[in-house]
């Protein structure tokens, strides 16, 4: 399942938020009810990963990290405890707790981005801004992938 794509939307003042339709529909065609919401390690955004995701991903973690070390434990520790289990209402709505408003500096507006596997939920205000200059954005993906596109000159 890859999202795709971002769409705008606003809270209420409970804090409930639509899930764009576009990105319902994926979960429901993949039969995904469950969705898990954190803070975004590097960003002031959210993140919601599919339950699927959210295993592979602590799967992967887990793994990498010993249970025995008390380090690796705390780290394991900050990433679960600052999660969310998030549940559709029936309109396709969801509640952003006040702390995660608050931590993602949202007010009301935000805008859904769909990044691979999970789905970023951002500021409307900070998502407005590039994330990186056009200038920039060209230069490091010139240098990530390349500037021969493996083409063979004959």
């Amino acid at each position: 399942m890859r999202f795709l794509g971002n769409s705008e939307a606003k809270t209420d003042a409970k804090g409930r938020v639509f899930l764009p339709a576009v990105f319902r529909k994926q979960l429901q065609a993949a039969s995904q009810e469950c969705l898990i919401l954190r803070k975004d390690t590097y960003q002031d955004c959210l993140v919601l990963y599919p339950e699927n995701v959210w295993n592979e991903q602590m799967n992967e973690l887990r793994c990498k990290l010993n249970r025995w070390n008390s380090r690796h434990q705390m780290i394991f520790r900050q990433f679960v405890s600052d999660v969310e289990v998030i549940t559709l209402d029936g309109n396709g709505r969801f509640l952003i707790p006040k702390r995660y408003l608050k931590l993602a500096k949202i007010q009301q507006d935000v805008r859904f981005i769909g990044l691979d596997d999970t789905i970023e939920i951002w500021s409307k205000e900070i998502a407005d801004k590039p994330f990186i200059t056009p200038e920039d954005f060209g230069k490091e993906l010139e240098e990530i992938m390349g500037t021969n596109n493996n083409v063979e000159i004959e």
